[in-house]
């Protein structure tokens, strides 16, 4: 799985974006759909006893229902 952690210090490419998440967390992992999904459409993550379906639409959006 292809996971890297976002440092708050930003670098060249991305000095000057406005990502609200990188800004309230200094470190966050981020992970690609493609690792996450492994080419499939959909997949069940289990959060806290709980079943989520997080799948792509066919126009290519993610959606993630209960």
């Amino acid at each position: 799985m292809n996971i890297r952690e976002v440092s708050k210090n930003p670098s060249p490419e991305t000095e000057g974006t406005s990502d609200s998440t990188e800004r309230e967390n200094p470190r966050i992992n981020r992970v690609t759909s493609d690792a996450l999904l492994a080419k499939r459409r959909e997949l069940i993550i289990e959060h806290c006893g709980e079943e989520y379906r997080l799948r792509i639409t066919s126009k290519g959006k993610l959606i993630l229902t209960k």
